[in-house]
């Protein structure tokens, strides 16, 4: 397709060196190589001062530090800040040009990345707010420019999501009165060819499909070939491995189960990286799953114990999800001992505990009825 000489085709600049050391440090992000990242794109914004791709890869490192630790907000201000001035950059560059594909690719993608933080944080408001911004932007950007398979990874998320979100989050169905309508099906193709095609958001495209498959599309099958391919591609990131290790569950593999989570917390007690005590608190919940199911009960306590002990520690405001299922596991774990009194005391816990997933009546039914495998 010949573009008038006013569009811009790439969201780059037309410079292979820029396209090399952009590809780099990417794989450096996802790989957690923060440092070796930032040398990139910082050598990015010294090559092109005026292009917004360097800046914005540059608070793509700051995102995954955040990521990594979702309960840290201590950066949230500067990742915040980074982006504005990305905004900004593409604004002067679409003053100049309005069809610039390129400023339109980041300043959707600087809303959008805004917009991702906000909802973690709980601001859905301005998360919606944030992707209605984001829309315009990507979909003029594809207009202009329909052989651009990175732009569909932001048309492709807000497709997908918008179809998604209020059936599964209700209580924001009211947010989103004036955001136009998705297209879930439409969203998971074109995430499926930003995967396969796109220059620069390949991977991001493949992390958005893993969790789609995994937590809303349930296709456990899918979502662990994803993982196992962006671990091989990138074997120091946690979040990837943890993925890796939830599908394996899944689909009840436990000794696949067992051997990746048992490799997250040889990585946890080495420190490395992003392997957290959130990180452990997981992994040795799934371990006790997985050794349960062949018997090792004094093993499975082990972990499951282990669990509770860490979530004691990171659990602040309420008690979470792991230290309720661990406890009740605690006592399944008991009665398969025929420890009658010491499960009872579990489930008496479990009772006094926020109710999750169904927690409460199974441990009211443990108390009458002793769980057997």
């Amino acid at each position: 397709m010949l573009l008038a000489p006013s569009v811009r085709s790439s969201i780059g600049p037309d410079d292979p060196t820029f396209e090399v050391t952009a590809k780099r440090g990417i794989a450096h992000v996802y790989n957690l190589e923060f440092e070796d990242a930032e040398r990139d794109f910082a050598e990015l914004t010294r090559m092109q001062p005026a292009h917004p791709a360097g800046y914005f890869f540059l608070a793509m490192v700051d995102w995954w530090r955040i990521l990594i630790d979702l309960d840290d907000e201590s950066r949230d201000q500067r990742f915040f800040d980074a982006l504005d001035r990305v905004v900004d950059m593409c604004d002067s560059m679409l003053e100049k040009n309005g069809n610039d594909v390129s400023a339109m690719f980041f300043k959707g993608g600087a809303l959008g990345f805004q917009g991702r933080l906000k909802f973690h944080r709980n601001d859905y408001l301005a998360a919606a707010n944030a992707g209605r911004k984001a829309l315009p932007l990507v979909q003029t950007a594809f207009s202009v420019d329909p052989h651009n398979y990175d732009i569909l990874l932001g048309t492709g998320i807000y497709n997908y999501y918008a179809d998604v979100i209020p059936s599964e989050y209700p209580f924001v169905r009211p947010l989103l009165l004036f955001v136009p309508s998705g297209d879930k099906k439409k969203g998971i193709d074109q995430l499926m060819q930003a995967a396969e095609k796109g220059k620069f958001a390949s991977t991001e495209a493949a992390y958005f499909l893993m969790q789609i498959y995994y937590f809303y599309e349930r296709e456990y099958d899918k979502s662990l070939l994803l993982a196992l391919d962006l671990t091989r591609k990138y074997p120091n990131n946690m979040l990837f491995q943890r993925y890796l290790g939830r599908s394996y569950a899944a689909m009840s593999n436990w000794t696949m189960t067992e051997e990746v989570f048992s490799e997250v917390v040889t990585r946890c007690r080495k420190q490395l990286r992003g392997f957290t005590g959130q990180v452990e608190r997981e992994a040795q919940y799934y371990l006790g799953l997985a050794v349960m199911t062949t018997a090792r009960l004094d093993e499975a306590l082990s972990h499951f114990y282990r669990c509770d002990e860490l979530s004691r520690g990171l659990d602040k405001s309420e008690v979470s999800g792991y230290m309720v299922m661990a406890n009740l596991k605690i006592g399944n774990v008991y009665d398969l001992q025929r420890k009658r009194e010491l499960a009872v005391m579990q489930y008496n816990k479990v009772l006094n505990m926020k109710d999750y997933k169904e927690s409460v009546s199974l441990a009211r039914q443990y108390i009458k009825t002793r769980y057997s495998r």
